[in-house]
């Protein structure tokens, strides 16, 4: 650790870079995260980083240091590009668009910033498609059910139900159809906004007394035994 820390910003950084090569991206993080302590302006380092994150899933890290890229250097594409990276591997299709668009205003002749787009704006119109089209998927599985369910009666009973009645309970059930994929698709975004949230601190510091209880402590007199006993009969305590 101690040789690490005595080494330049750019010899950490070309360890994690090596370190990426061979997909071994978690000492990657160790190398960009000690580099950036010696040279924390340096946005180059916080873009690789954002990527060895974005590589083992940490995506909110990911994208703290994609946007932490894009402040200290407005002006490179390259950050634009690792939030939208971090953005479309979780879902937010239009976010990375928005974000790869950016980049490609600042790098225009960019092939591959180019095909991000593209890639995204396909992904964008097929989630919209979802949500016209599950629930209406979820409605006709559900009059399906119903259909079956009446052919059933009508074959396997006596005395078959209503008609009327077994409308209405294919009705019930295309509805049911409907609102289990509506909700599914709202199941769907929950989870991919929950990817971009802060993780859970498990183990948090609690060393630290409250101010209120360290001025208790400080305005409490200390008596010996024999004057606590002397005031407990007095009645003082």
């Amino acid at each position: 650790m101690e040789e690490k820390l005595q080494s330049t910003p750019e010899e950490l950084k070309e360890l994690g870079n090596q370190a990426v090569k061979n997909e071994k991206f978690e000492e990657a993080i160790l190398h960009y995260t000690y580099a950036i302590k010696l040279d924390p302006s340096n946005y180059t380092l916080h873009s690789n980083r954002s990527f060895a994150f974005l590589k083992v899933q940490q995506y909110y890290y990911a994208l703290e240091d994609a946007n932490e890229t894009i402040r200290l250097n407005p002006a490179w594409p390259k950050g634009y590009f690792r939030k939208g990276e971090v953005e479309y591997s979780t879902g937010h299709f239009s976010d990375a668009c928005a974000s790869y668009r950016k980049a490609l205003e600042l790098k225009p002749d960019d092939i591959n910033l180019v095909e991000a787009v593209n890639r995204t704006a396909r992904e964008i119109l097929k989630e919209r498609k979802a949500d016209e089209t599950l629930p209406w998927l979820g409605a006709g599985i559900g009059i399906i059910v119903g259909v079956i369910i009446v052919i059933a009666d009508c074959v396997f009973t006596f005395k078959p139900t209503h008609p009327m009645l077994m409308a209405l309970v294919t009705i019930a059930i295309a509805m049911v159809g409907y609102g289990i994929a509506r909700f599914y698709r709202y199941w769907v975004k929950s989870q991919r906004a929950g990817l971009l949230e802060p993780p859970i601190e498990l183990f948090k510091d609690e060393t630290t007394e409250p101010e209120a209880t360290k001025e208790t402590k400080a305005h409490t007199p200390r008596y010996t035994k024999s004057q606590a006993r002397q005031r407990y009969k007095k009645g003082k305590l």
